[in-house]
């Protein structure tokens, strides 16, 4: 029984390492025939237990089913191991020590061989903890934080830790380390399973300078992310990516100083994403699934990425999803990793005002539509402000019954060539401009690539509107029967 001599008395709960690999211990020793043994389950990618104490192999395996299912990632995976097997870990500092410091005295007899010459260390300078300004201890056996006050004296300079998938098995042991890292304010703790603070606010001052916050694949919710954001008050930037975050609820009284929020990777409730709008100085979002509306509440978002999703707005394309994205976030610079440029800017907008006059028109126009509208469009006046009013001609909607009410009479001008005749043609609205170039390389024998258009439309004479998008219909432009293009080529 000397084995049991390795087990800490406090065992259950702690994360240990078996074999290189993690693991929880949940139930505590194993007493079968063949001597003492430890059971672990699988998670990431061993999230273990220990079980209680059984005397044979049938009801040992019993115990693994029961506490497989107690696995997330793994629900039936599991394994038994030796406590001479598993490691408790070190302290912060004697991580630290093993990874930073280096024997001089070993460098120094070690020879080294060129050209069959053996060469001489002259000496070797020794590397300070004290003016360490970060520490990574990435797959470390850090367990805790040691002894009280020595992390302080020892590397009192750090501003970033990396603890990224550690043995540290609750948020006190971490709050003990930050405590005593004062110019701390980034913290890596992905890849870690740590338990919650049975009070969070008593933890404020630990992590009270703390800036950016890493949480990447730690197996959390939503709700238990907001239960522990009372320890981080001054957080500009938290990274939940890859964790376990269905639905979102509104971040009351917490979170009001984040600047930058990634949730990509997590099996999101779309209509949750609404509540993260309660973050008004959000300024970078980073998630998978979203939604549009409300989000112009986030005033201050420069920056919106939602790679690896499946928006699309209501006509099926995700190109007008991206539009609307624009429009209805004025101060957005970047989408999805590409710079907003102006004429981007423009074309979304005035796309906007179209794409939703109909209905501004039917909550009364004017400066003061209703409610409602207001509330889902509260970016809409101020773009008619910028552009002007659409016109109730510009949304007429074709008839969608008979194509020869969807055919337009369309005269094409070419305003630069006098001796060209004017060229009447039939097309459908739904046609889109690269199309009509098309034609237009045919009857003029001039390369589309060349082509510029314009149109005029006898409800406005004397002012031409740019057709600027090849990819644009007629009907989007709100040409109409009779109108002219104007066709001028470089």
């Amino acid at each position: 029984m000397s084995e049991l001599k390795s087990v800490p008395a406090d065992a259950v709960g702690r994360r240990v390492s078996c074999g290189g690999e993690r693991a929880t211990v949940r139930y505590g020793s194993v007493v079968p025939v063949l001597g003492l043994w430890k059971a672990v389950s699988c998670g990431w990618p061993l999230e273990g237990s220990v079980a209680l104490t059984v005397f044979n192999r049938e009801r040992m395996m019993f115990k693994m089913r029961l506490m497989g299912s107690r696995s997330l990632r793994h629900p039936k995976g599991g394994s038994f191991v030796r406590p001479a097997k598993v490691s408790y870990g070190v302290d912060y500092l004697t991580a630290v020590q093993q990874e930073y410091q280096i024997d001089s005295e070993e460098v120094l007899r070690e020879e080294i061989s060129i050209s069959s010459k053996k060469l001489k260390w002259l000496a070797v300078e020794e590397r300070s903890l004290e003016t360490l300004p970060s520490v990574l201890l990435t797959r470390s056996d850090v367990n805790g934080p040691g002894a009280d006050g020595e992390i302080r004296k020892t590397t009192p300079n750090v501003q970033w830790l990396d603890l990224s998938g550690t043995l540290l098995s609750c948020w006190e042991d971490v709050s003990a380390i930050s405590q005593q890292l004062d110019q701390l304010n980034g913290l890596q703790l992905s890849n870690n399973r740590l338990r919650f603070p049975s009070d969070p606010s008593a933890h404020l001052q630990a992590f009270g300078s703390l800036r950016v916050l890493v949480l990447n694949s730690c197996d959390l919710t939503w709700p238990q992310i907001l239960e522990c954001a009372p320890m981080w008050p001054q957080l500009e930037d938290l990274s939940v990516q890859e964790n376990n975050i269905t639905e979102l609820q509104r971040p009351d009284g917490v979170l009001q100083s984040l600047k930058s929020l990634s949730l990509s990777s997590n099996p999101l409730v779309q209509e949750t994403v609404l509540s993260i709008a309660a973050l008004s100085r959000c300024v970078f979002i980073y998630i998978e699934f979203y939604v549009v509306d409300e989000l112009a509440k986030l005033c201050s978002l420069v920056q919106f990425s939602c790679r690896r999703n499946k928006l699309a707005s209501s006509d099926g394309n995700p190109k007008t999803a991206d539009q609307l994205l624009i429009a209805k976030l004025g101060g957005l610079e970047v989408l999805n990793g590409s710079k907003v440029h102006p004429e981007d800017r423009k074309g979304a907008e005035l796309d906007y005002i179209k794409m939703f006059g109909e209905d501004w028109l039917k909550a009364g126009g004017g400066a003061q539509p209703g409610s409602e509208f207001t509330c889902q469009h509260p970016r809409y006046l101020s773009l008619i402000h910028k552009y002007g009013a659409p016109e109730e001609g510009e949304l007429r909607k074709p008839k969608p019954f008979a194509l020869k009410n969807q055919l337009l009479k369309i005269t094409f001008v070419c305003p630069d060539d006098g001796e060209r005749k004017p060229i009447e043609k039939k097309l459908p609205a739904s046609m889109e401009v690269q199309k009509v170039k098309g034609l237009l390389y045919r009857l003029l024998k001039v390369p589309a690539a060349d082509l510029k258009l314009t149109y005029t439309s006898l409800k406005k004479v004397g002012t031409e509107f740019e057709i600027d998008s090849d990819l644009k219909t007629l009907q989007f432009y709100s040409i109409e029967d009779g109108d002219q293009v104007l066709v001028r080529w470089s």
